[in-house]
This record gives structure tokens, C-alpha cells and sequence, in this order.
């Protein structure tokens, strides 16, 4: 006697994961009209019957997919950032017993996606997490490819009613700035930022001219400029040649800190006593640079975390409302600033420097 048919074999036959044929079965309203038709068909031809309490008792997210993002073109690397929030995806992935598929994206310097790996299109995965890229160009044919949850992780579709777990750029680059400040910095430079920047490198942007204005000083020395390291070090030093008196930089992340600070070196300029440098984001990384790197902590692994939870939520109740969940950022002060002596006497000083 055959066995009866189960949900994963209703799914196989539609050619669809097995989170939206559960949804399709349950009536939920988040399905295209033929995926369910195509589910309904196949339960009927299998003579699938659901157990009784069967949404209740199966879990509605099984497979989630995981895609972050790779800037186009030079071979993949280990990204610093990233990896910490893919370990927070992991660890509640294990904890709700759902199996986890994961690959690069590539974008291009908008990070807008340059081609879709092929997860996209096998229909495997009942949610979907995008880290770190924009989709604002594609986000409705994505939705329509997929027909199940997305969560945006560091990521955004303007006009696009996604969930999202983002961070308070705005906030954290206003600590940075107002750190610099209370130092005895009036003469502050932004790098690692451009008007093409993503929507989160903007935030950082705007949040350190929110922070000059709100402390009263008026003078803005932003140099455009790319998040690497080779550009933070072509940037500070274009910066200090035309303003000799910028004694502070805020850097939109630490990888681009990096370079700043080995500008700062090679100008002969001391790291605080000459420049101060904040970066953002606390990787690894701001710790092993000497000086240590004052920045903004992120909570990586949270991200993943609340994404996956976003996900599982959103699953569950699909009417409920869009949510955007922005996590809190906090200053770490390390070696690279410290309080200011002599302020005045440095600002005069200062102006009298010259850069090779």
C-alpha cells in the first residue's frame, strides 16, 4: 500500500518550496493567483490531505535564503562586516530549526544587483533575507519571482513595502561627530562618502552635517570619495593639502579608516595629537589598528537575528503591517581621538601647515 502523499511531495509536483505550498493549502493571501492554482492542482491529483491543525503544527518557513552582497567584478572576499551578521542569521536559523541557503549578490557602486544567483529562480527557499544591497529597480519583479516573505537586511527598495532591520546611521554618525566636538574639534572632515553613495552611507552623510549644525559651527569639509581604503588614504590627503586646518575626520566606515590613518602616517602627522579619526561599524579590524580606531558599534549579529525573526513573523501574519526595525548604535572610544590641549594655540598653528 503507497504511502500517502505529504506536503513536500504536493510541493515537488508544483515546482514550488514547501513554506508557499503550505500558504497556498492555508489560503493565505500573500500567493499569486497561479502558484496557488498550481498547488491546489497538484494536491488534488496527489490526494494530499492536510492533518488536522496542520498550519498550527507545521512550521510555515522551512529553507531560508540568504543573499549578501558583492561589489562587482574583483573575486569574492571575506567581508568584515557581513560575516557577523550572517553568524546572527545562523544562530537563529538553528534555534528555530530552519535549513539555510546562502550566496554572494553582485552590485554595482549603488549596490543595485548586477545578476541573481540562481537560488532566485529554483523556488527552494520560503523567505528570503537581501543583506546589504538596493532593489529599488527590481524589487516588484523579485516579489512576483519569489512569492514568499523578504526581509531587507542594511538594504533598501524605496517605495517597496518590505520589512526591514536597518541601522541608526543618522544617530551614529551624529555620536561620532559630537564626540569630536567635546574633543575640542572644530575643523572636521567627512570621507568615505559621495552623492552616489548607498541610502545608508547618505545617512552616515547627513547625520555628521546634522551634528555640525546642531553644535552651531557652520563649515562643512566634506571630500567625495569612495568606502575603500585606497581612496580614504587619495582623500585625506587631498583634504589636508587643501585645508590645513581639519584636525578631526570622520570616516563613513573602518575599512576606509584604515587608509586615513595610514595618510595620517605618511604625512607625519600623529594620530590623535595631530588628526583625530572616528570610523563606524566596530569591526575586527578597529581594534588591531595602532592606534585603535574609535568608532561606532554596530550590532551585527543582531541584524541577522531580528532579520530571521522579521521573517518567521511576517510568514505567520502576512496582513500585518510593514515593520522597519532600526537597531540602536553606540560610540567606542578608543585610541585614535582624545580630549584636545591647547586648542586654540593647535587651531592657530594649524593653518600654517603645508602637505607634500
Amino acid at each position: 500500500m503507497a504511502s500517502p502523499a505529504t506536503l513536500r511531495d504536493v510541493a515537488k509536483l508544483a515546482g514550488v518550496s514547501i513554506g508557499t505550498a503550505s500558504q497556498a493549502l492555508n489560503n493565505r493571501p500573500n500567493v499569486l493567483p497561479d502558484t496557488r492554482e498550481r498547488v491546489l492542482k497538484a494536491a488534488q491529483s496527489l490526494g494530499y490531505v492536510a492533518p488536522a491543525n496542520s498550519a498550527e503544527r507545521r512550521p510555515l518557513i522551512s529553507t531560508i535564503g540568504m543573499l549578501t552582497k558583492h561589489d562587482y567584478g574583483p573575486p569574492p572576499e571575506h567581508n568584515l562586516f557581513f560575516s557577523h551578521v550572517q553568524a546572527g542569521v545562523e544562530m537563529e536559523c538553528r534555534a528555530h530549526k530552519i535549513n539555510l541557503m546562502f550566496s554572494a549578490i553582485e552590485v554595482d557602486q549603488s549596490n543595485r544587483p548586477v545578476e541573481w544567483p540562481r537560488m532566485i529562480d529554483d523556488r527552494q527557499i520560503d523567505g528570503l533575507l537581501l543583506i546589504g544591497a538596493n532593489i529599488d529597480a527590481v524589487a516588484h519583479g523579485l516579489r512576483r519571482k519569489l512569492g514568499t516573505p523578504i526581509v531587507l537586511v542594511d538594504s533598501y527598495a524605496p517605495g517597496y513595502h518590505f520589512d526591514s532591520v536597518l541601522i541608526d546611521n543618522i544617530g551614529g554618525a551624529m555620536q561620532a561627530v559630537n564626540h569630536l566636538i567635546d574633543c575640542g574639534h572644530q575643523h572636521i572632515g567627512l570621507i568615505g562618502t559621495n552623492p552616489a553613495s548607498p541610502p545608508d552611507i547618505l545617512e552616515r552623510r547627513e547625520g555628521y552635517r546634522r551634528a555640525l549644525r546642531a553644535r552651531g559651527i557652520e563649515r562643512e569639509y566634506i571630500e567625495d570619495s569612495r568606502m575603500e581604503q585606497g581612496d580614504g588614504y587619495r582623500a585625506t590627503r587631498h583634504l589636508l593639502r587643501n585645508t590645513p586646518q581639519v584636525s578631526a575626520v570622520f570616516v563613513a566606515n573602518d575599512d576606509t579608516a584604515l587608509g586615513v590613518m595610514n595618510a595620517a602616517r605618511d604625512l607625519g602627522l600623529r594620530v590623535p595629537g595631530d588628526l583625530a579619526i572616528v570610523g563606524f561599524d566596530d569591526v575586527d579590524l578597529a581594534r588591531e589598528m595602532h592606534p585603535a580606531l574609535t568608532t561606532v558599534h554596530v550590532h551585527k549579529t543582531w541584524l541577522g537575528r531580528l532579520a530571521v525573526q522579521r521573517l518567521i513573523e511576517r510568514a505567520q501574519c502576512p496582513d500585518q503591517p510593514r515593520i522597519v526595525v532600526t537597531v540602536a548604535t553606540h560610540l567606542v572610544e578608543r585610541e585614535s581621538t582624545a580630549p584636545r590641549l591647547n586648542a586654540q594655540l593647535k587651531e592657530v598653528s594649524a593653518t600654517a601647515r603645508t602637505y607634500a
